[in-house]
């Protein structure tokens, strides 16, 4: 490990974020060295880290190489895996604008959860390409304490459970992960989104990111929420032949979600790079154990 490992920080609506630069994948990131960087007390602080290679350079990301240049390997503030992160394909672009790999206009970023299509406007919102929401057959429902409500089971390359609620205080404290079922509708957990009404198209929401806890705002979670607004409100794209365009927001700001009639979704928001410096190797190591 060299001396020190260069990092910068950014957030997306309150989405925060270490970024590690490694075009050439060189730097050995652990679930533990994960855990540690996003420590909000011993270490930088952050919801997840994004982790930038160039998509010929890793593994998982190699078949998409032709498509797009770099790849982002996202990983939750636990350490653990996802395949996807909205808000965190916003950060990932302004970083590449920022160190100048990209300008404004279109460009594609690879992620586990396929390759998305990336707009960076002159007037500084990011625009996502999304892809398409699966929603999967079958009743779910979601609980706190001793209360619950029926969700919408909706699949945006990462899976979300939409409870559509009276109140936001209702979800609690958002401490520990809400209860679900049943079990086998998420195998490997889920993200659960509270919501309410503000008016027409127009919805505010509460989070809990698998892997994470609260955070003040979640990209595919919001895009779920869209979708699952529009279902519950009898609007579906794919059969009007007109998009459908959600106002949704989120403790940390808001997202604009459109779905398109092909069933594209498409996310604008805004994305900031906060600061840059460079991790301890020593830090790191004695953070390790």
């Amino acid at each position: 490990m060299s001396t020190r490992i260069a990092f910068l920080k950014g957030h997306g609506t309150e989405n925060d974020f270490v970024i590690v630069p490694d075009p050439e994948n060189a730097v050995e990131l652990s679930a533990a060295a994960v855990a540690a960087l996003c420590d909000r007390r011993a270490g930088i602080g952050g919801d997840g880290l994004l982790h930038v290679v160039r998509s010929a350079e890793h593994p998982q990301a190699r078949s998409m190489a032709d498509e797009a240049e770099w790849f982002m390997d996202y990983r939750n503030g636990d350490g653990s895996v996802a395949e996807m992160c909205g808000n965190g394909v916003r950060v990932f672009a302004r970083y590449l604008q920022h160190a100048g790999h990209v300008g404004e206009g279109d460009l594609a970023i690879a992620t586990r959860g396929g390759v998305k299509t990336v707009h960076i406007a002159k007037d500084g919102d990011i625009t996502v390409g999304m892809g398409r929401a699966v929603l999967p057959e079958g009743d779910v429902t979601v609980a706190v304490g001793e209360r619950s409500w029926p969700a919408r089971n909706v699949n945006m390359g990462n899976p979300h459970a939409v409870a559509f609620v009276a109140d936001l205080a209702d979800a609690g404290g958002l401490f520990t992960a809400p209860s679900f079922a049943p079990a086998a509708a998420y195998p490997d957990g889920v993200n659960v989104e509270f919501v309410v009404d503000r008016g027409p198209r127009h919805v505010a929401m509460r989070v809990h990111e698998r892997g994470v806890g609260e955070t003040r705002s979640c990209g595919t979670g919001a895009c779920a929420v869209a979708v699952a607004a529009a279902r519950r409100d009898g609007v579906d794209p794919r059969e009007t032949g007109l998009p459908v365009t959600y106002t949704v927001d989120l403790p940390g700001g808001t997202l604009v979600i459109t779905e398109q009639p092909d069933g594209r979704i498409e996310m604008t928001g805004p994305a900031v790079i906060v600061a840059e410096g460079a991790i301890e190797a020593e830090w790191l190591e004695n953070a390790l154990g």
